[in-house]
């Protein structure tokens, strides 16, 4: 069973977090584009944020399965799976509370007249960094598990 729930886990990463990242990573340039070049870009703008919220959803499944994996596994002791769970955690907070309101700022902004910056993207560009980091050290604990007797 655990390797089944490992595949799931693993494959929600992949499926879910990975177009997070890559849309959220594309965002900040979208967005200077469509301040820049008003009238244009703003459906790119949109369609990157949509992707980000439904997927940051859908990626509510990574955490779940992990948990799951890692009970069935006995290891939610070991300090890499600790050190994970709090780093997903601030992950989801970094997405939930600063990239994906940073990009509704930016959104209600483009949509306003005349068109304001409230939230530079430069600052969600960081945000989205912060983000895509903590998910890299993530992953990096997963395949390494430091300290882990599981055979890794």
């Amino acid at each position: 069973m655990s390797k089944v729930l490992l595949i799931i886990h693993v494959l929600a990463a992949v499926i879910a977090i990975g177009p997070v990242t890559v849309a959220a990573s594309m965002f900040p340039a979208a967005a200077r584009k469509a301040f820049a070049e008003p009238g244009s870009g703003l459906s790119v703008v949109r369609l990157l944020n949509r992707i980000c919220r439904v997927y940051a959803i859908l990626g509510l499944a990574v955490p779940f399965f992990g948990l799951a994996t890692a009970g069935s596994m006995r290891v939610f002791g070991d300090l890499w799976v600790i050190v994970s769970i709090v780093l997903t955690a601030a992950a989801a907070g970094v997405l939930a509370l600063l990239v994906l309101p940073g990009q509704n700022a930016i959104l209600a902004a483009l949509t306003a007249e005349p068109p304001s910056e409230p939230v530079t993207a430069g600052r969600v560009a960081m945000y989205t960094g912060m983000f895509n980091l903590l998910w890299a050290v993530v992953t990096v604990l997963m395949i390494v598990r430091p300290g882990s007797t599981t055979g890794a």
